[in-house]
């Protein structure tokens, strides 16, 4: 651990060095990159400042504030909840222990949806959206941001979670086309719905043992305990998604790895139509899977 002591009276760049240092020993991933965004925040200073006055001496206060931070961080806690912040989507995100960390992965979710949706020429329509397991509200807040006319709703079985999420919306300027409801899934949803997002838990309950300490100790497990194939969510959001959608409404989900086949089978069985292809983050893991509820013709 690192004592204040340890901080007091040398340079800012000094003082980083010693906890990339530290935490390039503690095997963490990224310990230049932590270390740097943990001192900017301590000392309240942006990436140029910190670097323009690396030769400024660190107070007394300095180095309570950033050795508390850099123990935390050789807890284990990810520097995000040490920040209570996160980025998504270009968009800063409080976080709360309810909520996930949004990740880049999550992203291929928005970008799934604006993609059918320009293609579809219906980015200025008056769209209903529904975010089922809202968390911080990453998802539906990213789709507010980029369509205009567009009117949202998220659920979570989390009271914490869901103030977290109406405090992101009030501070992006999106509270008045944002909703948030305490239910299960789209239990009391104010549908039909033209579009239907989730990052629903899908993790098989015996894997979260062996996720890495930033997972398995610090993000909620409700949002993370799939059952014991990871698929328990799917079961429940997929037919409830059907019967809340309009007529060629999208139903976009996101998976984990190698639960392609298993997801897409769901949804078909339900009525859904995929939509081709499926789509891959950027470590080229297929991430997302889009149904559409098709028209339904009665026979002459």
């Amino acid at each position: 651990m690192i004592a204040p002591a340890d901080l007091e009276g040398r340079s800012i760049d000094n003082a980083r060095r010693e906890l990339a240092a530290r935490f390039a020993a503690h095997g963490i991933d990224t310990p230049e990159l932590d270390a740097r965004i943990l001192a900017g925040a301590a000392l309240g200073l942006d990436l140029t400042t910190l670097i323009a006055q690396g030769d400024r001496r660190m107070t007394v206060n300095d180095g309570l504030i950033l050795s508390s931070f850099a123990n935390r961080r050789l807890n284990g806690e990810p520097v995000a909840r040490i920040l209570g912040t996160r980025e998504f989507w270009g968009l800063p995100l409080a976080l709360s222990p309810a909520t996930l960390v949004p990740r880049p992965d999550t992203e291929t979710v928005v970008e799934a949806a604006l993609e059918i949706l320009r293609g579809e020429q219906r980015l200025q329509d008056d769209l209903r959206i529904a975010d089922i397991g809202t968390g911080s509200g990453a998802i539906l807040l990213a789709l507010l941001s980029e369509l205009p006319n567009a009117i949202g709703t998220g659920t979570d079985l989390s009271a914490e979670a869901l103030a977290t999420a109406r405090h992101n919306a009030q501070v992006l300027g999106l509270a008045g086309r944002a909703s948030f409801i305490a239910c299960n899934y789209l239990d009391g949803a104010p549908g039909p719905f033209d579009l239907i997002v989730s990052n629903p838990p899908y993790i098989p309950s015996a894997d979260i043992a062996g996720l890495s300490i930033e997972v398995r100790e610090h993000d909620p497990h409700l949002a993370l305990d799939g059952g014991a194939d990871g698929l328990d969510a799917y079961r429940a959001i997929i037919p409830d998604a059907f019967a809340q959608l309009c007529t060629g409404g999208l139903l976009i989900v996101e998976i984990g790895q190698g639960q392609h086949a298993a997801v897409a089978k769901v949804m078909t069985e339900a009525g859904f139509t995929l939509q081709h292809p499926a789509k891959a983050d950027l470590g080229g893991v297929i991430r997302i899977v889009t149904g559409q509820k098709p028209a339904i013709f009665k026979g002459i």
